[in-house]
């Protein structure tokens, strides 16, 4: 099965994993975010998944702009707060089979391989 990744074209890390995928020869279909954002439905189950803290674009523009309210917010808040602006997910985010495995592009190779199941 073909893994997605979402993300957003001009972002650095994003650049940088498919660049990883295509020189290993890994087929992936990428969905920009800002064109086809998630559902809710989608969003509660990468939450699911992978958990609301991880998952946090913690570096961006829109996370500054939620203020101090943000620190003390549930998995839910998170879920509604993800659906309706993407810009607060952190990039890339991995889905394979259906099943977010993966967000950020950080981890060793051999870790990024095991979740990947390459």
């Amino acid at each position: 099965m073909v893994i997605q990744v979402y993300g957003i074209p001009n972002c650095g890390t994003c650049k940088k994993a498919l660049t990883w995928l295509d020189n290993r020869g890994v087929e992936y279909e990428f969905v920009n975010t800002k064109d086809y954002p998630p559902t809710k439905k989608v969003v509660q189950a990468w939450v699911e998944a992978l958990g609301a803290k991880p998952m946090r674009n913690t570096s961006g523009q829109s996370y500054r702009a939620l203020g101090s309210q943000k620190d003390d917010w549930s998995d839910a808040q998170w879920v509604e707060a993800f659906a309706n602006d993407a810009m607060l997910l952190k990039r890339p985010l991995f889905v394979k089979d259906g099943a977010a495995v993966l967000v950020g592009f950080r981890d060793s190779e051999a870790v990024i391989r095991q979740k990947l199941e390459l």
